[in-house]
């Protein structure tokens, strides 16, 4: 093979659940901003300020699941990159609508 013997030896060590981080930070985010568009459409109540409130709650939450279900052994790791999945979807979401306002 073209990898050599270095190579083949650290696809063979590698495990299937070794792309799980990155997966599960997509997923929180698409979660997180979902939920604010949710949030923004459909409870005229809550104004839009208190969203990154709602994203730190979904994150912490989101920290809690992945170190307790071992997707994440690491709790100071779990909560670091779910908060900052959760905040970057709010960011994404503000700069869709700032993209949108200028148009």
């Amino acid at each position: 093979m073209a990898f050599g013997k270095i190579g083949q030896s650290l696809i063979r060590k590698r495990k299937a659940g070794d792309n799980m981080e990155i997966n599960y930070v997509v997923i929180i985010a698409i979660i997180a901003y979902i939920c604010g568009a949710i949030t923004k459409l459909f409870i005229e109540q809550i104004p839009n300020k208190y969203i990154p409130i709602q994203n730190v709650a979904i994150g912490i939450v989101s920290a809690l699941v992945c170190y307790f279900t071992g997707i994440e052994p690491n709790i100071l790791q779990a909560f670091v990159l779910c908060l900052v999945a959760t905040m970057g979807a709010g960011g994404v979401a503000d700069l869709i609508n700032i993209k949108n306002k200028e148009e």
